[in-house]
């Protein structure tokens, strides 16, 4: 008798200031990765195979996701029914407790699935605020966005600046070189990019005015390593009068990075992962098997 071996779709969210990025990290090593605690929480139900998950989209120490996906395959004794949606992400949430991670939901898909390679868009927002240094923060703002400037920004400059980004470019001059992984296209397809007014988390019980929350938003098929917290402090350097929307453009063709006073890259503590879509005939194989015009 054969094993039950099923893939799932697993769906999470993770507060990323404990963590060296949602990857594995070498055990040995200090400080681990979310993927070391899914692999742990799911090693805990007693599949018959070592579980690994395959992660769709990639973050960095102190980057935290709203919504990341990976796939990962479970097999059971033959014996043993392979787990319901609902119960293994109830039995996953159960081992990881007390981390600041969390399965949002889980979903039987093809043997063939491949989280990183099906996915159509991600989705990614830097939340940032002005109007205050970071020492002058809530407290429980203090790891959740970026105290970019003391000044406020120029909101329709950087909304005309963002239009630049929009549409298929060579963001070389919007990216870091990574030296731990191959080299990628710097090609991307940017579907949006905006801003737009967010909140505190928790709001200031003194009622501080100066403080401006915002959101800034960008969504493509891929990205380049660290495209969005580079394009973001370029994007802030155009709200504080040091570059204008037309040197976006230039950079853009020059595939040059732009300088600026305090030229620097976004924090980590400000970006966030939103969502990782994927094709509906994707998640569902019975749909796979029917052609575009079956009714």
């Amino acid at each position: 008798m054969s094993s039950n071996k099923v893939r799932y779709l697993i769906f999470f969210q993770y507060f990323g200031t404990k963590y060296s990025g949602v990857v594995r990290a070498p055990e040995t090593q200090a400080v681990l990765g979310v993927q070391n605690y899914l692999e742990v929480a799911a090693q805990k139900l007693r599949p018959v195979n070592k579980v690994k998950f395959t992660i769709s989209s990639r973050t960095d120490s102190g980057v935290h996701a709203i919504c990341n996906s990976a796939h990962v395959d479970i097999e059971r004794d033959p014996d043993k029914s392979p787990f319901s949606e609902a119960i293994l992400v109830k039995a996953l949430n159960f081992h990881l407790h007390p981390e600041p991670i969390s399965i949002l939901k889980a979903i039987r898909v093809s043997d063939d699935f491949h989280a990183r390679f099906k996915a159509m868009s991600r989705t990614y927002c830097y939340r940032l605020v002005t109007g205050c240094k970071h020492t002058d923060l809530p407290v429980f703002e203090r790891n959740l966005c970026w105290a970019a400037s003391q000044s406020h920004l120029d909101v329709p400059q950087i909304q005309e600046a963002a239009r630049f980004f929009v549409g298929t470019h060579d963001f070389s001059g919007f990216r870091s070189a990574d030296k731990n992984t191959p080299f990628k296209s710097p090609v991307k397809t940017l579907l949006q990019a905006y801003i737009a007014p967010s909140t505190s988390v928790l709001q200031d019980p003194l009622q501080n005015s100066d403080l401006q929350y915002w959101d800034f938003t960008f969504k493509s098929k891929s990205f380049t390593y660290n495209q969005v917290r580079r394009m973001t402090s370029a994007l802030v350097a155009v709200g504080l009068g040091h570059l204008t929307p037309q040197h976006i453009k230039i950079h853009l063709e020059e595939r040059k990075p732009p300088v600026f006073p305090l030229n620097i890259v976004a924090p980590p503590c400000g970006l966030f992962l939103k969502e990782v879509e994927y094709d509906e005939r994707d998640l569902k194989p019975e749909l796979r098997r029917r052609s575009p015009g079956d009714t």
